[in-house]
């Protein structure tokens, strides 16, 4: 499997036994995306369906870290049917990335562009996925070569898009919008992530980056659906960083499926 090359024909088969594929995006770093993809991946796991979840952001890679399988004794193993994914520990979400392969878990990757569109297609080809019902992929941010790869190479169901109620995240948000139109994606809903903090005493709810509902401008301009609103949540911060995402008992895609 080490030196086998990948072709379009061995990404076509993996890909053609998974049901639903789903890509997470952003136009930009910091709004959550990784935390987003997670609690899509934990909400389909936690309805009886398989799932999968490809950290497909090379260089800042945080799936495993939200899961809690970061560390030593964790670690993708070379079968005969290919690269073996690592399972979650509640709901055995199969989790592919490259921090699974890094020396150690704070090694930089330090790879151009081509280097890693060239991983991502060994990873595509090359995964044991099995069959799945759901595949939720993980983009980097912005709109450069890691993603277009993956719309390349993949038969997407579609992409949801994260960003925040910041001007400035919603204005590169636009952008990625407009990439996927480009190359006939489908946005299939936003997540406004950060939307607001809910008082834990009182349950008012406070509009730290302000009312103007950017998520909402865009959705009216695209005709895209909002999908959810997930607020600053002290939990979910809490049990993130302590690798224990699929103990976050909210679900903010409760209604979302293909």
């Amino acid at each position: 499997m080490r030196d086998k090359i990948i072709t379009g024909s061995d990404i076509v088969k993996r890909m053609k036994k998974i049901e639903h594929k789903i890509a997470v995006m952003s136009g930009k770093g910091g709004v959550g995306k990784s935390t987003v993809s997670a609690l899509l991946a934990v909400h389909f796991a936690r309805k009886g369906y398989q799932v999968g979840l490809f950290d497909a952001d090379f260089l800042g890679p945080s799936i495993p870290r939200l899961f809690g399988v970061e560390n030593k004794g964790y670690e993708m193993i070379i079968s005969e049917d290919g690269i073996e994914p690592v399972f979650s520990e509640r709901y055995g979400i199969k989790i592919a990335s490259v921090q699974f392969l890094l020396p150690r878990k704070e090694s930089p990757l330090m790879w151009r562009g081509l280097a890693i569109n060239s991983a991502i297609r060994s990873f595509l080809g090359g995964v044991a996925w099995g069959e799945l019902d759901y595949l939720i992929f993980d983009l980097p941010p912005g709109t450069g070569d890691a993603s277009l790869t993956i719309m390349d190479f993949v038969d997407l169901d579609g992409i949801v898009m994260v960003t925040t109620p910041h001007d400035l995240s919603a204005l590169i948000v636009e952008k990625a919008i407009n990439m996927a139109e480009k190359m006939d994606t489908e946005v299939l809903g936003l997540v406004e992530n950060m939307s607001y903090f809910e008082c834990p005493k009182c349950g008012e709810k406070y509009y730290i980056f302000g009312k103007e509902r950017k998520a909402a401008e865009l959705a009216v301009k695209y005709r895209i659906p909002i999908i959810a609103e997930i607020p600053i949540d002290l939990e979910l911060a809490k049990l993130a960083d302590m690798g224990r995402i699929e103990e976050y008992e909210v679900d903010y895609f409760e209604f979302f499926e293909l």
